[in-house]
């Protein structure tokens, strides 16, 4: 299953499937701030990538200390068929202002992305795992900012960008929030 919505000059997509296997310029992996990439999607993607992410963030940490919301970090994705891995830190349910936080957390690594001059980016559904953000707001949080991205007439930066959602449950919330924002398909 796959839906697309055209948003000023670019392309978004959201579809079931593994992060990991995306034939991207990167990928987001909803990381800690210290990049620990112990069990959960990091885990996954650590383990398929290769020793070059866990490498290179141990690197990050050293030189520029915790990744926060708005600073994600950067690492090569070793064997993965993407370019980069984006290590964004997403909000913890029960800190307060998660929905902000989220926002922030996706436009840095949109912002990053562009930074990087990058042409595709593959989010999963960040803090929706070991955070436990509902899918809901977490939906709610990263179309919107999606949306956000899409207004600022950051025409063609980013031309695909796309939500790769693990089970069927979560593709379903996104695609109905999805509707919402964006009109169905």
């Amino acid at each position: 299953m796959k839906n697309s919505w055209i948003l000023n000059g670019f392309i978004l997509e959201i579809q079931q499937g593994d992060i990991t296997s995306q034939n991207v310029d990167a990928i987001v992996n909803a990381a800690n701030s210290m990049l620990d990439h112990g069990g959960g999607l990091a885990g996954m993607i650590a383990r398929r990538g290769g020793p070059v992410i866990d490498s290179e963030s141990r690197e990050w940490i050293a030189k520029y200390g915790s990744v926060s919301h708005s600073n994600p970090a950067f690492t090569h994705a070793g064997n993965l068929p993407c370019k980069f891995v984006i290590h964004a830190v997403g909000p913890i349910w029960g800190d307060g202002e998660e929905l902000k936080k989220l926002g922030i957390c996706i436009g840095a690594c949109l912002t990053l992305c562009e930074k990087l001059g990058l042409e595709s980016i593959a989010f999963p559904a960040i803090s929706t795992g070991i955070y436990h953000v509902p899918l809901e707001i977490a939906a709610q949080g990263m179309l919107g900012e999606i949306q956000d991205y899409s207004r600022a007439q950051r025409q063609g930066k980013i031309p695909d960008i796309r939500i790769i959602l693990y089970d069927f449950p979560a593709l379903d919330v996104y695609l109905k929030q999805a509707g919402r924002n964006f009109g169905e398909v």
